[in-house]
Formats: C-alpha cells, structure tokens, sequence
C-alpha cells in the first residue's frame, strides 16, 4: 500500500491549518466582507447558540432518507454545531465557545455505542466529517480539553466510526467519498498512519471513477469493488446517461443535491491532504493510483466538474438534451467556494460560471449534513 505521509502529521491538520485559521480571524476581526458577513451568519444559526444542548444517543440508527431517524438528525447537528463553536472559539479566542464544542464532543464520546440500519454508513461519514474538522481545531489551538477526554473521544472514532467506514461502499460515489472523507479526519486525530494511507487509497480509486474525463475511454471507470463488469451495468450505475463529457459525474443525472455532496468531499479530502504534504491538485500527482493503474488527475476532474455543473445549476443556461435527456435536477448547494479558491484564487484557472454561482450563494451556510460556512473558510484563502 503506498505511504501518503512523510514523518509526523501537521496540526491542526484537518481541512484547515493554522494560517488559514489566522487568516479567517484576521479577516473577521478587521470587518472585511465577505467574511465578516459569513462570520455573523454563522452566529446568527441555531447550531450556533451557547444555550443549545448536546443531545447524545447510545445507538443512532438511520434507515433510508432518515427513517427511521433515532438520533441521526441530533448526531449530525451536534457534530456541525462544535464545529461553528470552534471557528467561533478561533475567531473571537473567547473560551465560552471552546468550552461549548468540548461540551459536545464529551458527551456523545461517553455515550455512543454503535450506528445501526441501511444509512449506518452514510450517517457516520457526515457525522463524522464535522466531528474531525472540530476537534482538530480544539486540540490543537486550545489548552482546556482535558487529556482523559480526548483518549475517550480517539476511542469513539477507533471503536464506533473507523469499523463501520474504512471499507467503503459500493453505493452512489458520494457515500464513499464523504466515509473516506471522514476516516482521513480522523486519522490525522488518532495519527494513526495506517488507517489514513487506507483511507486515502480507496479515496483515489473512487475519484476517477466519480468524476469522467474522455482520457478514461469510452465509457467511465470503475472501482474493482463495483463489479461493472459491462457496458450496460456501468450505463446503469451512471443513472442511463450515455453521452459522456469531461466533468460528468456518477450521480449528474440523479440529481446535483447529491453530486455536489460528492464534488465537495473530494475538496475536503484534498484540502487536507495538502496540508498533511500531499498536494493533488497538479495533473502529475498521484499517477497510476486510480482504478486499473490509471492516473487521478483529481484537480482537474473536480475543477472540470465544478464548472460543467455550475453552467447548468443557475437555469440560465438551459440543459442540452443529450444531458440527463435535458432535464435536470438544479440545487448543487454550497459546495463551490472550496474548489473556486483552489482553482481561481490559488491556480488562477478561469471558471465564470464557478465563479458567478459561488459569489451568488455567499454567504454559503450549512446543509446540516455535513457542509458548514465555507465562505467564512474558504472565500480568497490563498494561506500555503
């Protein structure tokens, strides 16, 4: 299995670092927009209340759409929630919110046992997702996390997370991509180096085959744990779409609700690969690690796919009809603002359409799933 870690792990290493933490305070703290205006959004949320009560059970169990829903709602809700207290913490140093986030990871760390029915995976990943971002930020920026709680927190990702996720899923890409989202967070957290070289090796095998590009071949890639084993079960999997275009994704003629939650791991994934020394945004990096030795070329998968989908998602253009037979599901959500930042702001790629629907969407807020104010985070974070 390949090593994606030299040495020790960078802290805060999960999503965001310690520059960029220092530059969204800075920012906040001089009153400059867009980020002030993210900032006060943010608080003004009732994930963001210092009244609100963590709601901890022992077993969530999470059907299909959330039915039946014992815990999930409350579990992913928390897990945003510290993770608004700790930017707040961040921004503002005021330890009432660091206080408030660890207040969330104690009690459901000394509470949850397990993750139960046909959404158990799904509802780990995104819960999961914002609990890492979190935590990584208390940890490391804040002293009053008393010792014993962060081993019994470890313990929750070791013992309730980590076995439910780590091997993936060979439903829609964006389960997968958000698990193995989650799994890296947590990695990084426990430093544990095994768990995350895993992570990131299932990761960049399901990339390409989320994201299509014509270099793939005719018809998209596959993971080897999909058994696609012919042209009509690839054609299936990939909703009936036949006509495929640089930027299409497994899940486009679904709908974009549940692309974008794709195309927004991915960044996630990659954002903290960066920072653990592993940069996957050039077209060189990570050659033959996707499915059959193929090479990931993720930036441009996912900068391609950005702007494909963003062209469609405003309705002014309409969509042509060899896509989705012309009709689609609109609503791509507040993903685009991490991806515009790598691309535009960074790489200084051209993406009008990227860039028309990520500055009509700011302040991008929540999905209270597992996206949260990446416009506060991401909006011009330029911070190497």
């Amino acid at each position: 299995m390949a090593s994606f870690v030299s040495g020790a792990f960078n802290h805060p290493g999960v999503f965001l670092d310690r520059a960029q933490l220092e530059f969204i305070r800075l920012n906040v703290n001089l009153g400059l927009d867009p980020w002030k205006s993210a900032y006060k959004d943010m608080m003004n949320s009732s994930l963001a209340a210092l009244d609100r009560p963590a709601t901890p059970f022992v077993n969530v169990e999470c059907g299909s759409n959330s039915n039946p829903d014992i815990g999930c709602k409350a579990e992913r809700q928390d897990a945003l929630a510290s993770y608004a207290m700790s930017l707040a913490w961040v921004i503002t140093r005021n330890h009432t919110y660091a206080d408030k986030a660890i207040s969330y990871f104690n009690a459901w760390s000394y509470t949850l046992q397990s993750h139960n029915n046909s959404n158990a995976p799904l509802q780990s990943g995104w819960s999961g997702a914002s609990w890492t971002r979190a935590a990584e930020i208390i940890r490391y920026t804040y002293n009053g996390w008393n010792a014993t709680d962060v081993t019994q927190f470890e313990n929750m990702f070791r013992n309730v997370y980590i076995p439910i996720l780590i091997n993936g899923s060979t439903s829609n890409g964006n389960w997968e991509l958000v698990m193995m989202e989650a799994v890296q967070g947590m990695a990084v957290f426990i430093n544990d180096e095994d768990v995350y070289n895993r992570a990131m090796s299932k990761f960049l095998l399901r990339v390409p085959a989320y994201i299509y590009l014509t270099s793939d071949g005719e018809l998209p890639l596959s993971t080897p744990t999909n058994n696609l084993t012919t042209p009509a079960k690839i054609i299936k999997y990939w909703q009936y779409q036949t006509t495929f275009v640089d930027g299409l994704t497994q899940e486009t003629c679904r709908d974009f609700a549940h692309t974008g939650y794709g195309l927004a791991s991915i960044g996630h994934v990659a954002e903290t690969a960066r920072i653990q020394g592993n940069n996957l945004y050039p077209d060189n990096a990570a050659r033959g690690q996707g499915p059959n030795g193929t090479d990931v070329q993720l930036g441009k998968r996912l900068r391609l796919s950005l702007e494909l989908h963003s062209t469609y998602d405003g309705g002014a253009v309409p969509a042509p009809n060899w896509l989705c037979n012309g009709t689609i599901g609109r609503g791509l959500g507040p993903v685009t603002e991490v991806g515009y930042d790598i691309f535009h702001t960074r790489m200084w790629y051209n993406m009008p359409y990227t860039k028309n629907l990520t500055e009509s969407q700011r302040p991008a807020g929540t999905n209270y799933l597992f996206l949260g104010w990446e416009t506060l985070t991401h909006a011009n974070n330029w911070v190497w």
